[in-house]
């Protein structure tokens, strides 16, 4: 049995490249364009993600982010119910474990209708229940979380202010820079972290960032076992529920919608890159019962969409019915109700 797994296993992964060389001819301008480390999944977890120039260490990071996050726990309405918020962090957990995160994440499920999602520096990550509940399913729900989640392990907070940090000392004298009196550089960085008065602030990133955050969520999305396709398939389904009823998303949100060539970059991505598997998960029956239980403690729908009326029943028999096929573009792929083993 042992044997046979692997052979299977062996097969993939010699087919994978002629099976993405084909997937490549069908995608029109297809581009990649991030290479080595960050181009290989494989190294997830073991490559320098989120290096270069930053003025913060990791432990400061860690308490400048947990400062901000006593502010928005003073200003947010957290969710306490346990099935929701065990999920939740089930999920968040399950992602980070299977990504390039440095710092131990912390996971908050805020009431609010906004569809959001967002991480502070340090890993302090916040899940709007307004997401949770547009999601179809849970692929749909972990797609924001990772490319959220990809953001920390970029390091893209602390690396923008970096970069102000020294854009701010371009304009002043260099004898104030380095003069003792004024502190030289150390002073210049403590009050760049005074910046960070406004938490939400510094969840908004440049377009670059963004595509960051695209490429790193997609492979975490594969390595964590969910298909890659569902980052994309949310943030789609977030920008049509938008359409229809202007105001669901959230404004810092709408900051970053999937714009078609960054669809296309993660289809690329997809076909090139990520070796294919043979099943992924798409949806689970718990998601289904933590939505429903979700909009009855909330006592509320979410405009634009419709929760289901009853849970999926717990059942501890194998499902008879056939799991449902999701394939990629152009390539084999099925869908999985069963949870994926955690790695790294």
């Amino acid at each position: 049995m042992q044997r046979s797994r692997l052979v299977i296993l062996g097969l993939i992964f010699l087919l994978a490249p002629l099976v993405s060389a084909q997937l490549v001819k069908a995608l029109p301008n297809c581009h990649l364009p991030y290479h080595g480390a960050e181009a290989n999944p494989l190294l997830i977890g073991k490559r320098n993600v989120g290096g270069g120039l930053d003025f913060y260490s990791r432990q400061k990071e860690i308490d400048l982010g947990r400062s901000l996050s006593q502010q928005v726990d003073r200003d947010a309405k957290l969710v306490t119910d346990p099935m929701v918020t065990e999920y939740v962090n089930r999920i968040a957990q399950n992602l980070v474990r299977n990504s390039d995160a440095t710092v131990p994440f912390t996971v908050h499920v805020v009431q609010n209708d906004a569809i959001n999602a967002f991480a502070l520096p340090g890993g302090f990550f916040y899940v709007n229940t307004g997401l949770i509940l547009a999601a179809r399913n849970e692929d749909e729900l972990a797609g924001p979380m990772a490319h959220e989640i990809a953001h920390v392990a970029a390091r893209h907070a602390t690396r923008r202010a970096t970069k102000e940090t020294l854009l701010q000392l371009a304009t002043i004298p260099l004898d104030i820079a380095a003069g003792p009196m004024a502190g030289g550089w150390g002073s210049v960085i403590v009050e760049e972290g005074a910046g960070f008065a406004l938490p939400l602030q510094f969840v908004r990133f440049s377009r670059a960032q963004e595509q960051e955050a695209d490429w790193l969520g997609v492979q975490y999305m594969w390595k964590a076992g969910y298909d890659p396709m569902g980052l994309v398939h949310a943030f789609q389904h977030i920008e049509k529920l938008e359409l229809q009823r202007p105001g669901l998303m959230d404004r810092m949100f709408a900051d970053h919608p999937q714009t078609p060539a960054r669809v296309r970059m993660s289809e690329c991505e997809i076909a090139r890159i990520l070796p294919p598997r043979p099943q992924y998960l798409v949806n689970t029956s718990e998601f289904d019962r933590v939505q429903h239980h979700l909009a009855k403690i909330l006592h509320e729908h979410m405009a634009g969409f419709r929760v289901r009326s009853s849970p999926t029943p717990v059942s501890h028999k194998p499902a008879k019915a056939k799991p449902p096929v999701l394939k990629r573009p152009g390539g084999p792929g099925n869908a999985t109700t069963t949870p994926p083993a955690s790695s790294h």
